[in-house]
């Protein structure tokens, strides 16, 4: 049955294997950012909460779009299944920190998607990725952006404040 499925798209199953994993992941990372908010609501960083709420509904598109895709092109899309994500954090930082090495994954990610589909001379699914590459420059500069302002504004006195007060205005200039 999987052969005459096979022969049905041009899709090769080693990319069908990698969107499915990134539909996952992007899952995990919609995941993670819920968890993120929800430790910035507890801590009083209302603002940071808020800005993690929206990545945590850009993760959400973003596998939403690989799954779609997926279904396009006559593959079978997967509906992910997710583990537990990390809850708690030592401090404010360290959220963003964790964001930024999370962005830093899923671009990888991406670009090996990119490197294999171009190796199968799989150009549709090239073309369709370079969206996410796109998107993944301006997600990790946001995410620079973000932790940059720990150094910049400083975590004394009302430095935290100010932080999550600025937290709001990154990524509403892309």
């Amino acid at each position: 049955m999987k052969d005459l499925l096979r022969q049905r798209t041009s899709l090769k199953e080693e990319i069908e294997i990698l969107l499915n994993n990134q539909v996952k992941m992007e899952a995990e990372a919609s995941s993670k950012y819920m968890a993120m908010a929800s430790w910035c609501d507890r801590n009083g960083f209302r603002n940071s909460a808020k800005y993690f709420m929206k990545q945590s509904d850009e993760e959400r598109e973003h596998m939403v779009k690989i799954f779609n895709y997926l279904m396009y092109v006559g593959g079978t899309a997967i509906s992910p299944e997710i583990g537990a994500v990390r809850q708690e954090y030592a401090t404010f930082r360290s959220v963003f920190e964790a964001a930024l090495q999370g962005e830093i994954a899923v671009t990888q990610s991406i670009n090996r998607i990119v490197t294999q589909a171009r190796k199968e001379e799989d150009y549709a699914t090239e073309n369709f990725l370079q969206w996410f590459v796109k998107e993944q420059t301006e997600e990790e500069d946001n995410a620079r952006h973000a932790l940059e302002l720990f150094d910049m504004i400083g975590e004394d006195g009302t430095g935290l404040y100010m932080i999550d007060k600025a937290i709001l205005k990154i990524g509403s200039d892309n």
